[in-house]
């Protein structure tokens, strides 16, 4: 448990529940007595156990573990390898455990039922892939609504597309959950691809609505579609100086960085469809000789297309890093001369993740540069595409070092 002192400041313990190591996924659970329970998974390459949940009493404050745990569920007995994420819950006497097995990119997900919260629990697969194209289905949590409606949340891994939320419709049939539809008739749930929404009351159900992708800007803060890879500083980004203008600071990178991997100053969003086309418009009038400004698509490998100043003028710069969270080093494919410092940068991407990054001409022409760049995963994430601004290795104190701009306009369609 943490808590800060200051919003702004940094995050300090207050308290330690329990010391151990390559315990993962811990999920409180209380009672309607108010005892307290706590549920945990392993990760193997630091517990040195897999395949295994475990259960411990916890006092009903949530501080402290009151005995040392028993397994609630062996994967190694119900062929479950590498159980995980344990969601625990109580429906009609029973107590629940919902858990996904079998790995992130192909696994399913385990229900297991008790009368008592410490079991013995008995388990039943109730959603898989089956014949849909949604594999995992991974991880997730169950919500009854008021309208006595239950939804069960999970992900599934697409690779560069990152970790894609679904919502599936829970039945309930003798005491147990199916989640989604059952297709085969062999009493396992499969994902749904449409579905009507929940009831969540009011008049009649939501409307489909889809996240914010483009941006011009216009408001005074930023859309709720951008994210930084690390928490965000005063100085990085300015809105409203000019309506429909962010203003970027052209920042050096942090001592020893290699690359982008460890620069915490992208402005990034996630991939917002399998196939799209993003189009940024940037100004680089405000940056210092050797500055670069421009357009990228992050992951532990990345390639980008920017514009450079250089002592002569402007050019057009496509680079890319194979191994980036390894430290590899940036390589230039293609430097192309620009017309002035006004550019429109793009990145086309099809719907295997293959991108091709280029500049659109006055015409509205595209000029591709370089070679095309396969998009892989961040860690833990899928890839990111978004804007940067990075500032020459310059020393210190050089004239606009930390105070270049760079202005854009974002269209993902």
């Amino acid at each position: 448990m943490t808590k800060a002192r200051d919003p702004a400041g940094p995050w300090e313990p207050i308290h330690l529940v329990a010391a151990a190591q390559g315990w993962i996924d811990p999920c409180p659970f209380w009672d309607d007595d108010g005892q307290a329970y706590l549920v945990h998974a392993f990760a193997f390459s630091r517990a040195g156990v897999a395949h295994q949940l475990t259960i411990h009493p916890m006092s009903s404050d949530g501080t402290r573990l009151l005995d040392d745990g028993q397994i609630a569920f062996d994967g190694h007995d119900f062929v479950a390898p590498y159980i995980e994420g344990p969601k625990m819950m109580k429906r009609d006497g029973w107590y629940y455990i919902l858990a996904p097995a079998g790995g992130v990119p192909d696994g399913w997900q385990l229900a297991l039922r008790a009368r008592s919260p410490l079991g013995p629990y008995e388990a039943k697969r109730v959603l898989e892939r089956g014949s849909t194209p949604i594999n995992g289905p991974h991880q997730g949590g169950l919500v009854e609504l008021e309208s006595d409606e239950s939804w069960f949340m999970h992900f599934q891994d697409r690779g560069p597309y990152g970790r894609v939320v679904h919502l599936e419709p829970v039945t309930w049939s003798d005491g147990w959950p199916l989640m989604g539809v059952d297709l085969d008739g062999d009493g396992v749930g499969e994902p749904v691809s449409e579905h009507p929404k929940p009831d969540v009351g009011g008049a009649g159900r939501a409307p489909v609505v889809v996240p914010a992708t483009s941006d011009e800007f216009e408001s005074p803060a930023l859309g709720l579609q951008w994210q930084w890879p690390a928490n965000p500083r005063d100085g990085w980004y300015s809105l409203g100086a000019r309506r429909g203008r962010l203003r970027l600071a052209a920042l050096a990178a942090p001592a020893g960085a290699r690359n982008l991997w460890t620069v915490p100053n992208l402005l990034l969003q996630k991939l917002p469809a399998p196939a799209f086309t993003v189009t940024a418009e940037l100004d680089g009038s405000g940056l210092a000789v050797g500055d670069r400004a421009g357009l990228v698509m992050m992951g532990q490998a990345y390639s980008y297309v920017a514009i450079e100043r250089t002592s002569s003028g402007f050019q057009l710069v496509k680079a890319s890093c194979p191994n980036a969270s390894s430290g590899g080093h940036e390589n230039v494919e293609a430097v192309a001369p620009s017309d002035g410092a006004t550019v429109r940068l793009r990145i086309e991407v099809d719907s295997y993740a293959r991108c091709v990054l280029g500049s659109v001409g006055a015409g509205g022409a595209f000029t591709a540069l370089g070679e095309p760049f396969d998009a892989i995963p961040g860690r833990w994430i899928g890839a990111k595409v978004g804007l940067f601004a990075l500032a020459s290795a310059a020393p210190a104190g050089a004239p606009g070092a930390a105070d270049d701009v760079v202005s854009h306009r974002v269209g993902v369609g």
